[in-house]
């Protein structure tokens, strides 16, 4: 695993904006970033991430199926009652799900361990499976990459596999994402195009235009129906919604991701793995912060059940200024988990600049799909300030 400098696309920003990739650049600062990329050799990474991947999913599918019959783990996640009996209705009828992204410590070499998991609203997927492999293209094409080179995605060809399995039934798919949110609606568009592409009809409907008929059953604008909805809003949130009642109804439609997905959702399910699977390599020693037996060493790091882009962690390691880090965020009041530090690898650039980065590992229907990789100038990852660096392997 090597930081190399490459010559960015003069023209890249406006060929982001034409394929509706508008969240090229955040907070007056670079999001997308092609001026360096990550090189790898894809022995290495079917060999430790892939087969991380994999067991990774296997492992959660195994805490779903006890969670669904284990009351302490349910409430461990704080997840309401209310919705226990509608997550086990979900996992027993075999719900399918469709997106996952595991955020993973690996350095090119050795195990990859994973540090928290995405299953419910994984975002970073149209850059991942779309942008970066057009980014190969073009400098493969402009002789900027040894011919040959390739990358370790095929996230764009296994969504359309994975929609054109999921199209049986009556009626559109509705795709529904918040109207005040760019990035959300970015990755709904995304979602539905790959949709169509497998022959789907579908919609888009803003989350707050959803409605509930006289039985029940949730509709869109045009007071249809919706018969399965596709959702880039975490189900966190959706349970609070005014129209959550539809979901559990009779009339409930196919949700995609399904509802046993709530309990891959919370962090607690890193402490709850490592209690299941002890020493497991693809993980790291994890506990809940109250649990008298946390025992995650000098260097470790804490993390809010339910937080999101890296918010309100907090990080503690005797090798970095001050002694660590912390991030600022909304979820300082959350019951939080204790996590053993794993350091990130890092990677100086020609200027002297120091870069931590972290791996993303998608799975579509379960199964490995591609990887990204997600850098910052400190140690926290997964925040509004991180880039997006395209990665390739090259012979």
């Amino acid at each position: 695993m090597r930081r190399i400098p490459v010559p960015a696309r003069p023209a890249w920003r406006r060929l982001a904006e034409d394929v509706g990739f508008v969240t090229h650049s955040l907070l007056g600062g670079p999001y997308w970033w092609e001026e360096h990329c990550y090189v790898f050799d894809g022995t290495s990474l079917e060999r430790h991430v892939d087969t991380a991947t994999v067991a990774i999913t296997a492992m959660c599918r195994t805490l779903v199926e006890r969670a669904v019959a284990d009351d302490e783990i349910l409430t461990s996640l704080r997840i309401p009652e209310a919705w226990w009996e509608r997550i086990a209705t979900s996992w027993r009828r075999a719900d399918p799900d469709l997106l996952a992204r595991l955020d993973l410590v690996y350095d090119g070499c050795g195990d990859a361990r994973m540090l928290e998991i995405n299953a419910d609203t994984p975002g970073m997927t149209f850059e991942a499976g779309v942008f970066q492999w057009m980014w190969l293209e073009d400098l493969l094409a402009a002789g900027h990459l040894p011919p040959g080179s390739d990358q370790h995605n095929r996230i764009h060809t296994a969504l359309v596999e994975g929609f054109r399995r999921l199209r049986a039934g009556e009626g559109p798919l509705h795709f529904v994402a918040s109207s005040r949110n760019v990035e959300d609606r970015v990755a709904a568009d995304y979602l539905r195009d790959c949709a169509q592409q497998a022959g789907c009809t579908t919609e888009f409907v803003a989350i707050e235009s959803l409605g509930v008929d006289a039985d029940d059953r949730l509709t869109d604008l045009q007071d249809r129906v919706i018969t399965t909805l596709v959702k880039v809003y975490r189900w966190a949130l959706l349970i609070r919604e005014p129209f959550a009642s539809a979901l559990g109804a009779p009339g409930a439609p196919r949700v995609i991701e399904p509802c046993w997905k709530l309990i891959l959702s919370s962090k607690g399910v890193m402490a709850w793995l490592w209690r299941m699977f002890p020493g497991h390599p693809n993980l790291l020693p994890t506990w809940f912060a109250d649990d008298p037996a946390a025992d995650p060493g000098a260097d470790y790091v804490t993390k809010p059940l339910r937080s999101v882009k890296g918010a309100n962690v907090q990080v503690v390691a005797r090798h970095l200024p001050h002694g660590g880090a912390a991030s600022d965020g909304p979820y300082g009041d959350e019951p939080r988990i204790v996590q053993a530090y794993s350091p990130l690898p890092t990677f100086r650039d020609e200027h002297g600049g120091v870069h931590h980065a972290q791996l993303g590992a998608w799975t579509v229907a379960g199964r490995p799909a591609g990887i990204g990789v997600v850098e910052s100038d400190e140690p926290i990852i997964t925040q509004d300030t991180s880039r997006f660096v395209p990665h390739a392997i090259v012979p």
